[in-house]
């Protein structure tokens, strides 16, 4: 397929972003962690980069830059967009509100993690030369939202947590919840009248 240089240059500063690792001793890093912790809890006072506060949000433990290594910076960004363009959605996933809860839910921040990674395997984004349709339709998306790949992200979340309660999962079958996340997504990416992300039914599950 070949590139417009806008979709080249927008590809590459997307590949960019997924090759940054979350570096703790970064100022810009240790910002958006605390922009992500005022976007999600305006109201409470951070005490701390480490401190157990984090667990509530769905982090492994007091710090959460260790649960990034799977997917980088990238993962943050993903999560602080969420919160901020979707803040009603972001607001309801974190709070696990409703639907019938399972007893052991997945933790919210490691999911969007997850998610991240699932996506950037998805797409393909890193290998030299196209292996996939889904890759070739969401280049060409790029070219219309440079912003395509935190819109998908915030796509996918929704339609985790909304597979998540149809199949009553429990966090032991998370992975499995998160295949069938990637089969919808791929299915709805590749129909015929989706030229944007906005443009996938499951774009209306936000708000």
């Amino acid at each position: 397929m070949n590139l417009t240089p806008l979709q080249e240059e927008r590809l590459q500063r997307l590949k960019h972003r997924m090759r940054v690792y979350f570096d703790a001793s970064r100022q810009d890093h240790q910002g958006a962690l605390r922009a992500l912790w005022h976007a999600t809890y305006p109201d409470q006072e951070l005490h701390g980069l480490v401190s157990d506060q984090w667990k509530e949000m769905g982090w492994q433990g007091r710090d959460p830059s260790t649960d990034f290594r799977g997917a980088g910076f990238i993962s943050l960004e993903n999560l602080l967009f969420f919160a901020k363009t979707f803040s009603t959605s972001f607001q309801r996933l974190l709070k696990k509100q409703g639907g019938q809860r399972a007893t052991w839910e997945y933790p919210f921040a490691v999911a969007g993690v997850n998610i991240t990674f699932m996506i950037m395997q998805m797409l393909d984004l890193q290998s030299t030369k196209p292996r996939t349709f889904v890759r070739a339709v969401f280049v060409q998306m790029l070219s219309e939202d440079e912003w395509a790949f935190d819109l998908l992200y915030c796509v996918a979340f929704v339609v985790m947590d909304k597979q998540w309660l149809e199949k009553n999962a429990s966090y032991m079958e998370f992975n499995d919840v998160l295949r069938s996340t990637r089969a919808q997504l791929e299915r709805e990416l590749l129909l015929d009248d989706v030229m944007r992300i906005e443009d996938m039914p499951s774009y209306g599950l936000l708000c």
